[in-house]
């Protein structure tokens, strides 16, 4: 063999690399090594044991089962505002990525999908049996991967190539974000997968901060009186950075986000309603009212600990129109307006097959008509 030839094994290709150091710290995993020994991130070492502890054989194949069309119904019901809220941003998500072999899920807080957005290739089976609705993707069902992760971690994921547990998942990566919802609760994740493609780790950053628009519009979707807009002195307020908080007539904390509840310490763990904003802000209630009534615009308010940040206070209607600028739509879809946009995009897809986009929503024929019959006034 001339030196030549035997140059791509003393120079791997781009990524190679990665792929060889990966499987190596499979290996070392599957013979008790430590988290030192290793050259993968502790929580995909820590799924990985997870799923050595219940028994999972990685070259076992698995089945990417649905759940039952009770369940189904189930999970939707407990969903009608996960799935009100995060549809627009989850379609525009999938968009943005269309021209990069990505496509984007969405699932509950058990790993269910729920939704799935973006250029799916139907004709791949790898990405037709994971971007059905009602398929379960849990790390118990599939073994490692970012849907799991995400729920498991509550923290941005990226996951390459052969870090999933199961040999039969090593064509994919993916990023996810768990969704946390206005009361602190995990509510679900949003995933991109792509198959057969080059690492994109960028991609943890863009489902996160997708995650954290939908975690807005749940809350600006929340009955409240007043909202709160944070942030520090210096930053712009209006940005998806900002600390929202919902709060009722008497200024007790109805809803927050993320980012609010990493500002204000005194909000983890406190049950909805179980705080006063004048318990973490040094401002009276009334004053921040008055301060939304004549549309004041951001000042700074003092924290009890010493620090200060920028507050923006609104009436609930001038948050209302906030949230539809958000989500990019000229008015809040009610959730048939959400559900008839999955509806029609799922048999765009199957090029007019109502029996395959009837499989791909995880519903059957007849309830795809029935809902087809509803929308249009007659039955079909």
């Amino acid at each position: 063999m001339s030196a030549s030839a035997a140059a791509p094994l003393l120079h791997p290709a781009p990524g190679e690399g990665r792929l060889l150091a990966i499987e190596a710290a499979r290996r070392a995993v599957m013979h008790g090594a430590s988290q030192a020994d290793l050259t993968v991130e502790g929580w995909i070492a820590r799924s990985w044991r997870r799923c050595l502890a219940q028994g999972l054989d990685p070259q076992r194949s698995i089945e990417f089962d649905c759940i039952s069309s009770a369940q189904m119904r189930r999970v939707e019901e407990a969903n009608h505002d996960l799935l009100h809220s995060a549809a627009p941003l989850l379609e525009q998500l999938g968009r943005a990525i269309a021209n990069t072999r990505f496509f984007a899920l969405l699932t509950d807080a058990q790993g269910v999908v729920i939704a799935a957005s973006g250029a799916i290739d139907r004709a791949d089976v790898r990405a037709e049996r994971i971007t059905r609705v009602g398929v379960d993707l849990s790390e118990a069902a599939i073994g490692t991967s970012a849907i799991g992760a995400a729920l498991s971690e509550l923290q941005p994921v990226w996951l390459h190539r052969g870090e999933h547990f199961f040999d039969t998942n090593a064509a994919y990566s993916c990023a996810g974000a768990p969704v946390i919802g206005p009361d602190g609760q995990c509510l679900g994740m949003v995933d991109v997968t792509g198959i057969d493609t080059f690492e994109r780790p960028e991609l943890r950053h863009l489902v996160l901060q997708t995650a954290r628009r939908m975690e807005s519009a749940l809350l600006l979707a929340r009955p409240h009186a007043l909202l709160l807009r944070l942030n520090w002195p210096g930053a712009m307020l209006g940005a998806d950075g900002d600390g929202l908080l919902g709060l009722d007539q008497d200024g007790r904390v109805l809803a927050a986000n993320e980012p609010a509840r990493q500002m204000l310490p005194l909000l983890h763990g406190a049950a909805a309603g179980s705080r006063c904003i004048s318990d973490l802000l040094g401002i009276s209630v009334d004053a921040l009212f008055d301060a939304a009534r004549r549309k004041q615009g951001a000042f700074e308010v003092p924290l009890w600990s010493g620090l200060c940040v920028q507050v923006l206070a609104q009436h609930s209607h001038d948050a209302g129109v906030e949230r539809r600028r958000m989500v990019g739509v000229a008015d809040a879809a009610p959730l048939k307006a959400v559900e008839s946009a999955l509806i029609r995009n799922a048999i765009d897809k199957a090029r007019g097959n109502v029996a395959q986009a009837a499989q791909a929503l995880g519903i059957s024929r007849a309830t795809l008509y029935r809902k087809l019959g509803r929308r249009s006034g007659g039955e079909h």
